[in-house]
């Protein structure tokens, strides 16, 4: 068993491995890329004291693949990576979604596109975390802003995916993923980690993708004797293909419909000072850690602002946003990218409140002063 004190000061990239390993990951494959790589290193180093398994695969795409296969061996399983192997990694992320393998990955965004700017921070992959693979899947994407956060959520990652059979993205930025925060490291209590459910009863009478009355089938354990037939076609309650409409159509809305069945298990925010708020502000990672100075100096100034922070990304927490946003006169969308979240706060907005927004690109992340200046700029 890997031991930690109870406090220790800890990289964000660490805390990603460290809570991996508390959540019962056993297997990472991953391809070494600035700047998630010390996830991957601390994997590498500390999987083997708890008789996990690290393999250094050959590339972005074996990574995400045989992330899956230790999954569907009965593991739980993740891989890591920044903007450009999180490209490579979709198309079978979306054999995890539509196969409904538990999985997650970490994505640890830089300057972009392309090869980008390694070591320097961006928020550009929040659509592509939603989007980036083809055709109507679902997928959970959490955002933590702190190095505790990073540890508390990635546990949480493995708990979700495990539960609802979903892949989980863990989303943050470079600047994130290098802080160095002394946070509490206790592990967590193993009657709150979740282990995905297992089939049960007759082998002759099991089909895979039959879910019960939570939309969630069971998973067939391997050895156990259940009969799987896996596919990422549009399958059948038995798992074969199948192009009938009606089929289809079932296949894939339960896959999205289970997500929304759990809304109250996903969805997570912080709203800070927001009850009285005039002008709030909507931001997540190291641009919502700004905005929550920003705000505490605005209000030391007579300015009613607040802060929106969604923890979970996607799914949206619309209703909460709704509410929380409904008596405020104005919201500043604060991203490192030309504009990506701002397009889903304007049609949750639908013009009422107003939403302005604020962007870098440069590789420099938007100041506690900027986001001030904006707001003076909106009230005036």
């Amino acid at each position: 068993m890997l031991v930690v004190t109870k406090r220790e000061n800890v990289q964000g990239n660490a805390a990603c491995a460290l809570g991996a390993i508390a959540a019962g990951c056993r297997f990472f494959a991953g391809y070494p890329i600035t700047p998630s790589s010390e996830i991957a290193e601390g994997m590498a180093r500390d999987l083997p004291k708890v008789d996990g398994f690290f393999v250094q695969m050959e590339d972005e795409i074996a990574s995400m693949a045989a992330t899956i296969g230790a999954s569907l061996g009965g593991v739980k399983s993740m891989t890591a990576t920044s903007g450009p192997g999180f490209s490579l990694k979709q198309e079978n992320l979306g054999y995890a979604a539509m196969t409904e393998t538990p999985c997650v990955i970490a994505n640890v965004m830089r300057g972009g596109p392309s090869t980008g700017m390694p070591t320097r921070p961006g928020q550009g992959d929040i659509m592509q975390a939603r989007w980036g693979t083809h055709g109507d899947h679902p997928i959970i994407v959490l955002t933590p802003a702190s190095v505790s956060e990073i540890y508390s959520e990635t546990i949480r990652a493995f708990n979700l995916s495990e539960a609802l059979r979903v892949p989980v993205v863990v989303l943050y930025d470079e600047i994130i993923g290098h802080l160095l925060e002394t946070i509490d490291l206790t592990p967590p209590d193993e009657s709150s980690l979740v282990e995905r459910k297992w089939a049960s009863g007759a082998p002759e009478d099991f089909e895979p993708f039959k879910a019960d009355d939570d939309m969630v089938p069971p998973m067939a354990r391997p050895g156990d004797g259940y009969r799987v037939h896996t596919t990422g076609l549009t399958h059948d309650e038995r798992g074969f293909p199948t192009q009938v409409p009606v089929k289809a159509e079932k296949a894939v809305y339960r896959l999205l419909d289970k997500l929304e069945h759990h809304n109250d298990l996903i969805e997570s925010f912080e709203a800070v000072m927001c009850d009285d708020a005039d002008v709030i502000i909507t931001a997540f990672g190291i641009t919502a850690r700004a905005a929550q100075r920003a705000v505490k100096n605005l209000r030391a100034q007579g300015i009613k602002a607040g802060l929106f922070r969604p923890i979970t990304l996607w799914p949206f927490p619309v209703e909460a946003f709704k509410k929380t946003t409904e008596n405020a006169k104005a919201v500043i969308v604060a991203e490192m990218n030309a504009g990506q979240l701002v397009l889903e706060v304007e049609r949750i907005c639908a013009g009422k409140p107003d939403v302005h927004r604020v962007n870098r690109i440069d590789g420099e992340v938007i100041g506690p002063d900027e986001l001030e200046a904006a707001v003076k700029e909106v009230l005036s």
